[in-house]
């Protein structure tokens, strides 16, 4: 690592950015792309402070964020994600290693079922009609901050 400090700090600025955007996607069901572009514009930085060599780790990382991006985009055409939600999910697993990716990926499904059958079961009782709108940034920032949360946890493994 290069500059522990400015990754800590870095790492910090992310968590403060998907927990905003979190909290906006349940007021507005939209997350802003001001968000994503800070997202994705900070990982380079993140990348130097880390230390991370252009080849492969960074290629791959890009590699991976693009599948995801394509990948989301699927589900975007089948209406069930927003276009917010595609672009921050791709942006965030820039920060994060093939492996991790995997694991934001599983964290960020369970949290979205969980979070999806909170909301159809609300609008449900509340007997109200149309489509369940689900505000999916709240998954991919729990999947962000789980991630971010394991390399401070990880100090205490043995």
């Amino acid at each position: 690592m290069i500059n522990a400090t400015l990754t800590d700090f870095l790492t910090a600025i992310l968590a403060l950015i998907l927990i905003w955007a979190a909290w906006r996607d349940t007021q507005t069901f939209k997350i802003d792309d001001r968000l994503v572009i800070a997202v994705a514009m900070l990982a380079p930085l993140f990348w130097w402070s880390v230390g991370l060599p252009l080849y492969p780790e960074i290629l791959i990382r890009i590699g991976v964020a693009l599948a995801v991006f394509l990948l989301l985009f699927g589900a975007f055409n089948l209406g069930m994600m927003g276009g917010g939600d595609v672009k921050l999910a791709a942006a965030l697993v820039l920060w994060f290693s093939p492996m991790s990716t995997l694991r934001f990926f599983i964290i960020m499904s369970l949290a979205g079922a969980i979070l999806t059958l909170a909301y159809w079961a609300h609008h449900k009782i509340r007997r109200k009609e149309g489509k369940v709108k689900v505000p999916y940034g709240v998954a991919i920032a729990i999947g962000g901050l789980w991630n971010l949360a394991q390399r401070f946890l990880n100090q205490f493994a043995g």
